[in-house]
């Protein structure tokens, strides 16, 4: 059987490795058509190839996100509201970047802080990734954070106000999400990458 696509392919030998490629087009306009109160929508007209094309995107400062694991090697999930899918999704402590000059780092040790009340002695990076790269440039960092420690209790508001936390084994939250139980993108990602990681040893 043949394979066939619609778009190009390298020659064989030309990638060592799967990678994302950084690709510059020249940007001919570009305006924010909707200021919001977290984010903006932009709009830019730019030259791709012989075309001028036109996109709207959401600007998004970035975010953090921490997969918490503790000494029984159980993760941490919390649950809060999302207005735009109308549900309590189960997701990981998060949080944006709109500390201007904020390393992710130190965000994402805040956001453990503030949304789980805990504290981690070790950190390391797990995944970064593009949420929705046809129509956000938001770039998230998730880290994997263990030797955890209780903190002060933070007052919380908001969708964060009845904030429901839960330990739950790794395969456990793998199994959630491969049955759709689970459809937060980034819980996804993260204890997929955490489950691919253990089994790598």
């Amino acid at each position: 059987m043949t394979a066939v696509s619609g778009g190009t392919a390298a020659g064989e030998g030309e990638l060592d490795e799967l990678r994302d490629e950084a690709h510059s087009v020249e940007v001919l306009d570009s305006e924010v058509v909707f200021a919001g109160r977290v984010w903006d929508i932009r709009r830019e007209r730019f030259g791709y190839g012989d075309h001028e094309i036109v996109r709207e995107f959401m600007e998004h400062p970035g975010a953090v996100a921490v997969l918490a694991v503790d000494d029984e090697e159980r993760v941490l999930v919390i649950q809060q509201y999302r207005h735009p899918i109308q549900t309590r999704d189960w997701e990981l402590p998060a949080g944006l970047l709109d500390v201007e000059g904020e390393d992710p780092l130190e965000a994402a040790r805040r956001e453990l802080a503030e949304e789980a009340d805990l504290a981690a002695e070790h950190w390391e990076p797990l995944i970064t990734m593009h949420t929705s790269p046809g129509g956000s440039d938001e770039v998230i960092h998730v880290f994997l954070a263990t030797g955890l420690s209780a903190t002060e209790t933070f007052d919380r508001e908001a969708e964060e106000a009845d904030i429901v936390l839960r330990w739950v084994a790794l395969d456990e939250a793998v199994d959630a999400v491969l049955a759709s139980r689970a459809r937060n993108g980034i819980l996804m990602a993260a204890v997929l990458a955490a489950h691919a990681r253990r089994s790598r040893g």
